[in-house]
């Protein structure tokens, strides 16, 4: 009797061993905090696929604990990491197309992302991720806007002469366009280049110009609202063949996690430009809007600014810009 109950007993050990052992484990990595919309679209996706329970389990590494933010895309694309929240432009250098995900004016406010999302030019650009072996599991845009140490800015006209702070390379092109000077520095040296006067202007994202108080050096805030030029692409990516290795069962369980954290992130997205504007007007800061004329003014520059460039510097460029153009 004794013989057998440890044989029995040593029989579940052995199956439940191995059954823990078959459980895979995927890594991801992002730049952000456990606060960040980011971190909580990744979580949600870890715990659905979790509460599925097809023995599979997304360990996230937030905060730069596991790559940098810009060193993502080659690890990922190699197999030595399964997923990453990721800024798609900062892979540009490696793929010059990926620019068009952080493109002044092509971008008008957030439903116009999420068409974008589902229409033939993200559909070019996930051929591109393909043969890099990525996959996109949630597509996501976040947005920014304008602020202005003395006056609102809402058209081209009103950056003219000014020292200003672009978010990326494609806005620099543009407000130089538009006759400001430009000062390149992160978007946490905002503050006290302003504090300064090293700074009269400055364009970020939603979420940086609340956690970097830039509301106590402005006059006048221009939120993402119904028209915005500032949106990037951010989503979440995995290695094509770590997912096609999966079983049927975790698959589906990773893509219905995944159409649950996109439409989280779209709202969540909505919400932070709303907030975002808050904030500043209860810090008694002017708040501007950019109206759908001044928006076509700011697009018309981009065509001969930061489209033209793009168009110069990248393969087949022409023909992406087109398609994406076409989105209504």
């Amino acid at each position: 009797m004794y013989l057998k109950f440890t044989t029995a007993m040593a029989s579940i050990i052995l199956v439940t061993g191995l059954v823990a052992a078959s459980a895979e484990e995927l890594r991801l990595s992002h730049q952000w905090s456990n606060t960040d919309v980011r971190h909580q679209v990744a979580q949600m996706v870890a715990d659905e696929v979790a509460a599925a329970n097809v023995d599979l389990e997304i360990k996230i590494f937030p905060s730069r604990s596991l790559f940098k933010p810009r060193e993502q895309y080659k690890p990922l694309s190699r197999g030595q990491l399964d997923m990453s929240v990721f800024p798609l432009s900062y892979a540009g250098g490696q793929q010059p197309a990926y620019n068009l995900t952080l493109m002044p004016g092509l971008v008008k406010n957030h439903d116009h992302a999420a068409r974008l999302n589902e229409s033939e030019f993200m559909g070019k650009i996930e051929e591109i991720m393909a043969r890099d072996d990525v996959k996109v599991l949630v597509h996501g845009y976040l947005a920014g806007g304008f602020a202005g140490k003395d006056q609102c800015i809402t058209a081209p006209e009103d950056v003219k002469g000014l020292q200003t702070r672009a978010a990326g390379k494609a806005f620099e092109q543009m407000l130089a366009g538009a006759g400001a000077s430009i000062a390149s520095m992160a978007s946490s040296e905002i503050y006290n280049a302003m504090q300064t006067g090293v700074l009269t202007a400055a364009n970020t994202s939603s979420s940086s110009f609340v956690s970097y108080r830039i509301y106590e050096q402005v006059a006048c805030y221009t939120p993402a609202g119904d028209y915005a030029l500032w949106f990037m692409y951010q989503p979440l990516l995995m290695n094509k063949s770590k997912f096609d290795g999966l079983t049927e069962e975790q698959q589906a369980a990773l893509l219905a996690a995944a159409d649950k954290a996109e439409a989280f992130y779209l709202e969540e997205a909505k919400k932070q430009d709303a907030a975002s504007a808050k904030v500043f007007s209860d810090n008694g800061v002017q708040i501007a809007q950019m109206s759908r004329e001044e928006f076509e003014a700011w697009r018309d520059l981009a065509q001969v600014t930061s489209y033209k460039a793009f168009v110069e510097d990248t393969p087949g460029g022409q023909d992406l810009l087109d398609l994406a153009l076409s989105v209504e």
